[in-house]
């Protein structure tokens, strides 16, 4: 039995909400600290003045009743520090073998700061294999959300020790971005050594001008060639991939500077005061009223003759959010319309193992929540080698009369198959009721309950390369979720 897409129900210590926050909105929020963050990238030593003042914020936003997650790097800067050694080895098993030393040593750090306020913490280390099966990733959903209940702070990191290349995340800002979309969190944080993005790196350009919103990270124009430091893995780049990633889950993405996380408390209360400000009614103006206050404007431009129409249509002016103090930061706004659990997951959580080449008609049928799946007669090509049940790509490409195809653009989603890469090849374009002539027999059923796969077999009449509810596209503006 798959576990449980909601959260649990504890019977342990529940999440205690302060007397003054009961009735206000709780958030749940993610911050992220990268290994230049967390100690000094020449010594290794651990900068205990940041990870301290990140254990203060996270306690003070637990004691307002908020739900915090910490994702963290540095096992192997740990790891070096702790074994004396002054640069990272180039040999994977030695990097894997530093890394289990540092994460003892990272976490019993993180433990021994918490522990001072008598907060409780738990260790979470994850790779991509481990969310690749459905019933991991919901078992992982879970246990954060059990921890959160019960007032515990998880922190998250990349198994090292075990991660290869195939089966890692890449960096932690990805996994940051994975573990937000995981619990449907608020707000992430990527703290880093700058306060915010700019146009152009302002070490070399003193001209270059912060980036504060971004409400779409495609349009963005920014500098983003710095790299991580010689300890970490990511980078301004892979800081944007991960907001773009977090921003389709619905979490709102903010970067800011890692020395000063008492920020956060500034900025998630200017963004909260936006909102607020944005959903206020406006009151409504009679026919007279509204005359007047027309007549009154004038100029916009005037202070005066904004003063003349607060005046006229006797309507106090509230203060404008803009003078609330809130540190430099930039923020990317979050989709209104959030990726399914699901489907988040099969865009995010698996690693593709091919490429499904499909027609435009094919591309538009899937697109609609009425049908049923994709049909082999809507394929044209396929690329790569994948078993039944695995993730590939989806691309899109517009049929020639020669009879070829041209590539309409990148991947527009990803799908779990019912059918291997050679059994794809021999029924593509080809209509349903041939697939058993060509095959033998006819694919894969899927028994579902509740939107999830429990039993999978073989069928007679199986007629789908992949089925709706197992598909899912990046772009939502054409996509009921």
């Amino acid at each position: 039995m798959l576990p449980s897409e909601t959260n649990p129900s504890s019977t342990t210590l529940p999440h205690r909400i302060p007397k003054e926050m009961k009735g206000k909105r709780l958030l749940t929020i993610v911050i992220k600290l990268g290994t230049s963050s967390i100690c000094d990238e020449k010594t290794h030593e651990p900068l205990l003045s940041n990870l301290s003042l990140i254990a203060e914020t996270c306690i003070r936003l637990r004691r307002d009743g908020h739900r915090v997650i910490l994702v963290s790097s540095g096992a192997i800067g740990i790891g070096l520090r702790r074994l004396d050694l002054d640069k990272r080895p180039k040999h994977l098993a030695a990097v894997q073998a530093i890394a289990a030393v540092g994460q003892c040593r990272l976490i019993a750090l993180w433990d021994e700061l918490f522990s001072h306020l008598r907060q409780p913490v738990a260790q979470i280390l994850l790779t991509r294999n481990d969310i690749a099966d459905r019933t991991q990733y919901l078992n992982a959903a879970n246990t954060m959300n059990e921890l959160l209940h019960m007032g515990i702070i998880p922190i998250v990191n990349e198994n090292d020790t075990l991660a290869v290349t195939e089966i890692k995340f890449g960096d932690n800002d990805t996994l940051s971005a994975i573990t937000a979309g995981m619990v449907n969190a608020d707000y992430l944080f990527l703290m880093t050594d700058v306060d915010c993005l700019y146009t152009n790196n302002p070490r070399t350009h003193p001209d270059a001008k912060p980036v504060e919103v971004v409400e779409d990270i495609s349009s963005l124009e920014v500098d983003v060639s710095s790299a991580g430091s010689s300890l970490g893995t990511g980078g301004m780049s892979t800081k944007l991939t991960a907001a773009r990633l977090a921003t389709s889950a619905g979490v709102t993405t903010i970067i800011t500077r890692s020395s000063t996380p008492s920020n956060i408390f500034h900025i998630v209360a200017y963004i909260q005061s936006i909102r607020q400000d944005s959903k206020a009614p406006t009151p409504a103006l009679s026919r007279n009223t509204s005359h007047v206050a027309l007549t009154a404007l004038g100029d916009p431009e005037d202070p005066a003759a904004t003063s003349t129409l607060a005046s006229a249509t006797q309507i106090p002016t509230p203060p404008p959010t803009s003078a609330l103090k809130c540190p430099l930061h930039t923020r990317f706004v979050a989709k209104p319309r959030a990726i399914r659990d699901r489907y988040f997951w099969i865009l995010h959580g698996l690693k593709p193992h091919g490429t499904l080449v499909i027609d435009e008609g094919a591309y538009r049928a899937l697109t609609r929540t009425d049908k049923a799946g994709l049909l082999p007669v809507g394929v044209l090509e396929v690329t790569g080698t994948f078993a039944q049940q695995e993730c590939v790509n989806i691309v899109v490409a517009k049929r020639k009369e020669d009879g070829g195809f041209e590539i309409l653009g990148p991947e527009v989603g990803r799908a779990l198959v019912n059918y291997t890469s050679v059994e794809i090849s021999r029924i593509k374009g080809q209509r349903s009721s041939r697939i058993h002539d060509l095959l033998g027999y006819a694919g894969m059923c899927s028994l579902s309950w509740n939107g999830e796969s429990i039993l999978t077999c073989w069928a007679q009449d199986s007629e789908y390369i992949t089925y709706r509810d197992n598909t899912a596209f990046f772009d939502r503006s054409s996509e009921n979720s």
